[in-house]
């Protein structure tokens, strides 16, 4: 069978560790874009031909809501994506971005400094329905999070997968599916990543230091399955769009 082709659409300011562990963890090419510098894909789905299987959108430290321009052209192209039938994986900010292009809203969660206002740290996340992308994973499950914006009006047809008691941490519309969390991320991004959070206080920041090692690590590689089961939904929508 030929080799997958996405997109990959990185929104990451750092972009090396977010280019290492999706390189990592999707076994297909990926053509990559810096969405942050304006780059998208040449073609807009809406023009034609697509040259990709399926999209993933990552993680960012900007805000779905933002005013820029490169969010809001990133957000029409993966409107654009969905409505010709492009399989979608959006992964925090791209779990977001990917709401608000289908019709819901994203929201800041609070104060970033507070702990309602900031989800930080392995977590457990619980399974609220049947969905191909958490195909083997227990009802219950460890991830790594760090947000501190959230889903707040889920677009229409919309069902959640996924959730905890900050809210909304996977959803699918079709053949779009988003995720909160962090599948991708191995122990030295995780670690990074809690170091620039300078707005929150250096007692919180210890703790979640303290949090990542390798037994919750292990723990969370179970939520890294969701990769290959959405590469095989990706195969899957190919073979029948091909039947057509």
């Amino acid at each position: 069978m030929k080799r997958l082709r996405l997109a990959l659409l990185n929104a990451a300011f750092a972009e090396e560790s977010t280019r290492r562990n999706f390189r990592r963890e999707l076994d297909a090419d990926l053509a990559e874009f810096s969405v942050t510098d304006e780059q998208l894909p040449p073609k807009s789905p809406a023009d034609g031909p697509v040259p990709y299987d399926g999209v993933v959108v990552t993680g960012s430290r900007a805000s779905a809501y933002d005013d820029e321009q490169w969010i809001h052209d990133t957000r029409e192209w993966v409107a654009a994506a969905h409505d010709r039938g492009l399989p979608i994986l959006g992964v925090c900010f791209g779990h977001q971005l990917l709401a608000s292009a289908l019709g819901g809203t994203v929201g800041a969660m609070g104060q970033r400094d507070t702990e309602a206002g900031f989800e930080i740290g392995y977590r457990t996340v619980e399974r609220t329905a049947e969905t191909p992308l958490l195909a083997g994973l227990d009802d219950e499950f460890t991830v790594f999070t760090t947000h501190g914006d959230a889903v707040t009006d889920l677009p229409d047809d919309a069902t959640v997968f996924a959730e905890n008691e900050y809210g909304v941490h996977g959803f699918r519309v079709g053949d779009a599916f988003g995720v909160q969390f962090h599948p991708e991320y191995d122990q030295a991004t995780a670690r990074e990543v809690t170091r620039g959070k300078a707005f929150l206080d250096d007692e919180r920041v210890e703790s979640v230091l303290a949090g990542i090692t390798p037994e919750n690590y292990a723990a969370a590689c179970e939520a890294k399955r969701l990769f290959e089961n959405f590469t095989d939904h990706v195969r899957a929508v190919r073979t029948d769009v091909a039947a057509d």
